[in-house]
């Protein structure tokens, strides 16, 4: 596992090389200003130097200076990529699970940390099935603690948010490609995955204290089957995952705050259901809902989710509604299904 070691000035000498030779987009700094400006010595910044080649980077040094090739290295995510927020993020070259690894650090008292990966030997989604983790995708779980904490009947919440972030973020990056979310925890691009969520939430009562929401985005790797789709496939080009889970993150923050600046789970959330529904894929579409074992519990028409992001089917047999909580059951659709 890699973590971040600050210096003086809050960040690593590696955040802070990264960071200075990147703003000279290919031009080359001399170890003296690099040495003053981060307030270490030339010796500290050769040493970061090599430590970033030994990573990676592709750094050609000379005697007047360093050249960081700023094509070769944007696509990197160990804990100096992220700057001043270094400190909240966990790396590991391959690992079982980064849900796991979360919560051995939730154990700890850890929160607002986040754990990424570049492989992962046991990915899985919801219900245990498997989740491919092939180099060059986004496999990262972030620890957060709900201040005030959330109450029990409000567990779908969090997914919802950090759902449509990630929603949000792969719209704006893949031009004319909107994203759509799939009940109760898939994001699709022209009806093939892209992204899916799992949480798993921790209380005490009555409330959640903390929450782990593990994300996984097809970013630069192949897409595992036909039905998957990933944002360098559809874009013919590659894309920076340190700038798409920081765009995560920080639209996480704005939702939260826009959806009730003082109490963001609270018996529900109608604006966040709102805004759910209005990315939502196949509202309207005949649906059926099925369990873990594809048995199906009920069928009818696909209306979205309500405040407490439970799934809402207008059944077929009666005139009413059905509402579903998520756990182990999911929404098929017939008229199209995948």
């Amino acid at each position: 596992m890699v973590n971040a070691e600050e210096n003086a000035g809050g960040i690593s000498t590696k955040a802070g090389l990264i960071l200075l030779l990147r703003e000279k987009a290919g031009g080359r700094v001399s170890g003296s200003v690099l040495a003053d400006q981060l307030g270490v010595s030339r010796v500290a910044v050769w040493k970061g130097i090599q430590s970033l080649c030994a990573a990676g980077y592709t750094i050609e040094t000379s005697d007047s200076g360093y050249t960081l090739d700023p094509e070769n290295n944007n696509d990197f995510l160990f804990p100096w990529e992220f700057g001043e927020k270094e400190t909240m993020f966990r790396y590991f070259e391959n690992t079982g699970s980064t849900m796991d690894r979360a919560r051995e650090l939730s154990a700890q008292g850890v929160s607002g940390a986040v754990v990424i990966a570049e492989k992962q030997s046991a990915g899985r989604g919801r219900g245990g099935r498997a989740w491919a983790s092939g180099r060059g995708g986004l496999f990262c779980t972030i620890l957060d603690r709900p201040a005030p904490a959330v109450s029990l009947a409000d567990y779908c919440l969090p997914a919802m948010i950090y759902q449509i972030a990630v929603a949000r973020v792969l719209s704006s990056i893949i031009g004319g490609k909107p994203a759509k979310l799939r009940w109760p925890n898939d994001i699709y691009i022209n009806n093939r995955k892209i992204a899916g969520l799992m949480t798993a939430p921790e209380g005490e009562g009555d409330v959640i204290t903390r929450f782990a929401i593990g994300i996984g985005v097809n970013v630069n790797n192949p897409s595992p089957t036909q039905r998957a789709v990933s944002c360098s496939e559809i874009a013919g080009r590659r894309f920076s995952r340190r700038d798409i889970l920081l765009g995560i993150i920080e639209e996480a923050d704005r939702l939260r705050k826009q959806v009730s600046p003082d109490r963001v789970y609270a018996q529900g959330n109608r604006l966040l259901a709102e805004q759910w529904n209005a990315m939502a894929d196949n509202i309207g579409s005949r649906a059926a809902v099925i369990d873990g074992r594809t048995n199906t519990l009920a069928s009818g028409i696909f209306s979205g989710v309500d405040p407490a992001g439970r799934c809402i089917i207008k059944s077929e047999r009666t005139q009413g509604s059905l509402y579903f909580n998520p756990g182990p059951v999911s929404v098929v659709f017939l008229s199209n299904e995948k």
